[in-house]
Formats: structure tokens, C-alpha cells, sequence
């Protein structure tokens, strides 16, 4: 079986306090984008499973202490599974990147073993040794509330972009603990916000508020925002989760086509993608 792991965009981020396990509660609208890690997924013989990396970003995995493995496991640990499997994934989403591609991954495997809408207590499991933000692919596009809530986005807009790594590993702890200022929760009302216009205005006003810590520390990701912000038809440009990937929202993808053949003239070696909503 060969499956499709979908990377997420943070389109808004804000942080609200500082939680007692440690972790940050926040406010988020996200989408899924087409952008993605293929699994390749069998069933074997034999008491444990096989897991492989391949791709530009395979890199950079610990083979033996994954997000697919810890998967694995407590689907075994919760009589989900049985048997023992042979796993490749090949990695085209760029790894400590704001994109969730580890956690799709593991989010991935999860969907195609559970077949049933997943609960609230089994994703909690998952969650505490996968990621936080586990449930965020459980959505195609959604506002993350809480940490633990989340809700569907009553209208899904097709919506385009240019995404770009500035090779640079931004760590996700590090920026948390530069956090010094926190949010108001605010309660988005999707009956103002219900046409694709008013949504993307109302993106265009928000912020990823872990993004001027990443600046700070990485100036060539202000560079690269002012960059792409400046080319046609790009409403707005930001950084995904705690970084380092940077996009840019654009009008149509042939925009966001050529934007990106004029950036990546000016800047070769960085990894380009243009994506849309799944």
C-alpha cells in the first residue's frame, strides 16, 4: 500500500500562556497542503518491524527512534495491530521545517490502521509522545482553539503558495522560551468570516507571533519574507510554526510560478516548492 502524508501550513499563530506540562497552549488556522512524504507500507514475517528513510531530507532522521516507529508501537500497545511491518518512507518534506512532516507521517499510519473516526483518549496517546500537533491532521483545514481543540473550517478554499527553505534548523525549544508576551484568546466567528475574501483579509491582518524570534536569531528569514512578499500576487508572507520554512499566499499558483523562478534566480541553493490546499 503506498500512501500520501500531507504537510500543514500554520496560516496565523498565536501564542496564549504557557501550560504547567511545559507546552504552549495556541490559537492556529491551518490547511493541509499537497506537499508530500510517500509511505510505501507491507506487512512481514518476523518480530520487528523494518523502517526506511529515503529522499534529499532522509538525512537528517534518527532511523531508530522515529515518529514512525513510536507509531508502530502504540498501535501494538493499543491491540490495534498485530503483525509486524516493512515501512519506506520517502521524504520530500523538508525536516525542521514548521511543516509537521514527522507527525504527518505517524498521523498517516494512524488514519490507515483505524479506519473509524479516531478518538479524543487515542489521540492523546499519540500525541504525547508523537507531537501536539498530531490533531491538526486529522483536518484538511482548521482553527486549532486550544491545544487539545480543534475546529473544521466550515468552507475549504483552494488557496496557493511558495514555500522556502532557508536552510537553516530553527529549534522549535529554543524559540518557545523566548516567548515573553502572550495573546488574549480571541473566538473566530465563521459567520462574519464566510467568504474566501473576508478569510484572506482576515489572515493578511494576523501573525505567526514565533516569527520575529526567528527573525532575530535568523535574519535571512526577514529577507526572505520581504522577498517574496514584493512579487505579484502574493497577499501576504510568513513563517510556518516555529520555522524555518517561509511562504508566501498568492491569487492563482501561476503566480506563485513565477515568483518563484525570480527568487530562486536571486537565491539557487534554497529549496523551492509551490503547493495548494489538499
Amino acid at each position: 500500500m503506498i500512501l500520501k502524508s500531507f504537510s500543514k501550513i500554520n496560516l496565523s499563530l498565536n501564542v496564549n500562556k504557557k501550560l504547567k506540562s511545559g507546552l504552549h497552549d495556541l490559537q492556529s488556522f491551518f490547511c493541509l497542503i499537497n506537499l508530500s512524504d510517500q509511505i510505501e507500507i507491507k506487512k512481514i514475517k518476523g518480530n520487528k518491524d523494518i523502517i526506511r528513510f529515503k529522499g534529499k531530507f532522509a538525512k537528517h532522521i534518527d532511523k531508530k527512534k522515529n515518529s514512525v516507529s513510536d507509531t508502530l508501537e502504540i498501535l501494538r500497545e493499543q491491540n490495534l495491530i498485530t503483525y509486524h511491518y516493512s515501512v519506506l518512507i520517502h521524504k520530500k518534506i523538508p525536516v525542521f521545517a514548521g511543516l509537521g512532516g514527522g507527525t504527518s507521517n505517524a498521523a498517516c499510519i494512524i488514519k490507515y490502521f483505524n479506519k473509524k473516526k479516531i478518538n479524543e483518549n487515542l489521540i492523546d496517546i499519540f500525541s504525547k509522545k508523537i507531537g501536539s500537533d498530531l490533531r491538526l491532521f486529522m483536518y484538511n483545514q482548521g482553527f486549532l482553539n486550544s491545544l487539545k481543540t480543534v475546529n473544521s473550517l466550515k468552507k475549504k478554499y483552494n488557496l496557493f503558495f511558495l514555500l522556502l527553505n532557508p536552510n537553516i534548523k530553527s529549534p522549535t525549544r529554543y524559540t518557545y522560551s523566548k516567548v515573553d508576551k502572550y495573546s488574549s484568546k480571541f473566538k473566530y466567528s465563521f459567520a462574519k468570516i464566510n467568504s474566501k475574501k473576508k478569510f484572506i483579509k482576515f489572515l493578511m491582518n494576523s501573525e505567526n507571533e514565533l516569527q520575529s524570534i526567528v527573525e532575530n536569531k535568523y535574519p535571512v528569514v526577514n529577507e526572505l519574507l520581504e522577498e517574496i512578499r514584493d512579487k505579484k500576487g502574493c497577499y501576504f508572507s510568513r513563517m510556518t510554526g516555529s520555522g524555518s520554512v517561509c511562504y508566501g499566499m498568492f491569487e492563482s499558483e501561476r503566480y506563485a510560478k513565477v515568483a518563484l523562478v525570480k527568487i530562486k534566480s536571486k537565491y539557487p541553493k534554497i529549496w523551492f516548492s509551490v503547493a495548494k490546499t489538499i
